[in-house]
């Protein structure tokens, strides 16, 4: 397996690091945006105590939706070292059944970020 081989649909490893990388460029540029909106709304601090928390829910999320990218990211290298160390599977690290394992927690990490 290399970093070109499909993973899942039409997704490669290769696929998912520019996926990772433009999700966090696009989340700060909104994050920036709407922290640009919401600044002229923001008079006193009666307001700020009502902003901030909803600032701080978006922020919030935009975290646990990319940590699941990293998360499948780390578990697919993983799997592409041991992968490319050995034919075998065994002798460097992974079993063929703790591959299939990872791939099984990957495709969770998956399902659970649609």
């Amino acid at each position: 397996m290399d970093k070109d081989s499909l993973l899942f649909d039409d997704k490669s490893f290769s696929d998912l690091l520019r996926d990772v990388y433009q999700n966090t460029k696009k989340k700060e540029n909104q994050i920036n945006t709407l922290i640009d909106q919401l600044k002229p709304l923001i008079r006193n601090m009666t307001d700020a105590s009502l902003m901030v928390p909803l600032i701080k829910e978006y922020l919030e999320v935009s975290v646990k939706n990319d940590d699941n990218l990293v998360r499948l990211t780390a578990i697919i290298q993983r799997l592409l070292v041991v992968g490319s160390k050995t034919e075998k599977g065994d002798e460097f690290g992974l079993t063929e059944s703790e591959r299939k394992q990872l791939l099984e927690e990957a495709q969770s990490l998956v399902d659970n970020s649609k």
